[in-house]
């Protein structure tokens, strides 16, 4: 059985959406948890109805959740309609982000993003728009602005791509991971070789947990 549970954001005046919510289950009540936001991939978008929920469970941790691993965290997966894309969602992931902390024991200090494809792409969105908001961002395989990513300078940031992607180019996170160091940041970047589109398979292992789960915002800032 699947364990997460399946979730609806009621966003008055914004975009509403399904959603998953993964609790570990040896979860202490009284201790605040470290926060994972997964954003899925094209691929993973469902009916407006809920009725392909589970989809957003096909990759990342939550396909290993649904296989019995246990995360020290928490972590929310909102799904994006069919024929919508991440982008125009921006505003309303912002007000879901803040549901999410109103309705749960966060820890602010350890929020963490991170997303495959159009996930990855949206990972980087999210970031560059309120890079305030999250320790730490992991993009699999996304796009960037790369003009723009001195925004991340102060954000550790994790890049993970294959190296013969034919969907989206591996020029792009070189191209981002190269602007914000250029700009003064300190991102990483992790190539899989002879891996396509599907560097989801090979990123989203403890690794990345670990990586994550070592940054606190700091009160100088989201510094490496």
């Amino acid at each position: 059985m699947p364990m997460y549970e399946k979730l609806y954001f009621d966003n008055e005046g914004g975009k509403s959406f399904h959603y998953l919510k993964y609790t570990p289950e040896s979860e202490d009540k009284q201790r605040k948890l470290p926060l994972v936001v997964f954003m899925h991939g094209a691929g993973e978008r469902g009916e407006e109805d809920g009725s392909e929920l589970d989809l957003v469970a096909r990759h990342g941790f939550f396909k290993k959740v649904a296989r019995g691993k246990e995360y020290p965290f928490m972590m929310v997966g909102p799904q994006c309609p069919k024929n919508e894309y991440w982008g125009s969602y921006l505003e309303s992931l912002n007000s879901f982000l803040d549901y999410i902390i109103d309705e749960n024991n966060i820890d602010t200090d350890r929020i963490y993003l991170t997303g495959l494809s159009m996930g990855g792409t949206a990972t980087w969105l999210w970031a560059l728009g309120n890079p305030e908001r999250f320790a730490a961002i992991a993009p699999v395989c996304g796009q960037g602005i790369n003009w723009y990513a001195g925004k991340l300078t102060d954000m550790p940031v994790r890049v993970y791509h294959g190296d013969i992607d034919e969907v989206v180019s591996v020029h792009e996170s070189v191209e981002m991971v190269s602007s914000i160091n250029r700009k003064g940041g300190h991102a990483t970047l992790k190539l899989f070789h002879g891996v396509k589109h599907n560097a989801w398979d090979y990123a989203f292992e403890d690794e990345m947990v670990e990586w994550l789960l070592q940054y606190p915002i700091s009160e100088e800032g989201n510094k490496q």
